[in-house]
């Protein structure tokens, strides 16, 4: 059986290392959070107590991790001088794409395989095993790494290059929480004017306002009765984390010479959001913030 080390089990990380155990993969975890590393014993992995026990004699490691200099940090002193060389490195954080590359280039000094492996989908889809994963690697390595990420996969795609999954995660956030806005702004806007919200998801969802934010993920509660907004706005995707990735966008725009102006005022809206207090609402409710109303 594969032996896999997992590295960070917050809400996305717990959910996609059940599904390997799931998958009767001997997972060896580990987690800052006590309370993480035992829900994830509670779902057949077994617990490390460190980063160094985790990886020592996986055949894989998967990382999930806040920032790009925990990602450093963790590669560079735990996993580069104590995993065998052998072992196939998957880092699914979201961080800048810098780091991403600095962090393969030391890999493959130390004689590794490496990948950067983020994902879309939130935390439903990470409890569910259906998240999509934009991979940068080398293409021969690519299989090994599809196999590897599988049992918390619907689609996996190669992006290209080592950095270009990263690349590919922080532009299709940016989309995302732009498109968000816009679908909030107009469900606002369609109240204020005295057209049932509901009627307008109904004409909008079949009509050129169609998208993924209003049809999969609507904002307001009813039209779709999995998405965050039937349930107070709590799990999904975070408002913390969504600011997060469009700062991260923002940077790499900077440093590209990209015009990005439609991100750079989503940052600011939802850094708005976030000091009102709903950054650890689902990044929907934005549009409570959008209305008026309170979001603390």
């Amino acid at each position: 059986m594969t032996r896999i080390a997992f590295i960070g089990l917050g809400n996305m990380g717990g959910g996609m290392a059940a599904n390997q155990a799931k998958d009767g993969r001997v997972v060896s975890a580990f987690d800052l959070s006590p309370a993480a590393v035992d829900k994830a014993v509670a779902a057949g992995c077994s617990a490390a107590g460190s980063v160094v026990e985790a990886v020592r004699e996986a055949e894989v490691v998967i990382t999930m991790l806040p920032a790009g200099p925990h990602v450093r940090q963790v590669y560079a002193e735990q996993v580069f001088p104590h995993a065998p060389k052998g072992a196939l490195l998957i880092d699914c954080s979201t961080i800048d794409v810098d780091s991403a590359r600095a962090v393969a280039a030391q890999a493959r000094e130390a004689g590794f395989r490496f990948a950067d492996a983020p994902v879309s989908g939130g935390t439903a889809a990470a409890e569910a095993g259906t998240l999509a994963f934009m991979v940068g690697c080398d293409e021969p390595d690519y299989p090994a790494i599809e196999h590897a990420i599988s049992p918390m996969a619907r689609v996996v795609f190669r992006a290209g290059d080592h950095g270009a999954g990263q690349a590919a995660k922080i532009c299709n956030n940016m989309v995302l929480g732009i498109s968000m806005i816009g679908v909030c702004e107009a469900l606002a806007l369609a109240e204020k004017l005295g057209l049932d919200p509901a009627k307008f998801f109904e004409i909008s969802s079949q009509s050129s306002g169609q998208c993924w934010s209003l049809t999969s993920y609507c904002p307001w509660p009813g039209p779709v009765p999995t998405a965050p907004s039937n349930r107070g706005y709590e799990g999904g995707f975070a408002t913390a984390m969504m600011l997060k990735d469009l700062k991260l966008a923002q940077e790499a725009a900077a440093r590209a010479g990209a015009a990005a102006p439609l991100g750079a005022a989503a940052e600011g809206l939802y850094a708005l959001f976030d000091r009102l207090g709903g950054g650890g609402k689902d990044f929907s409710a934005i549009l409570e913030m959008l209305r008026g109303r309170s979001v603390a």
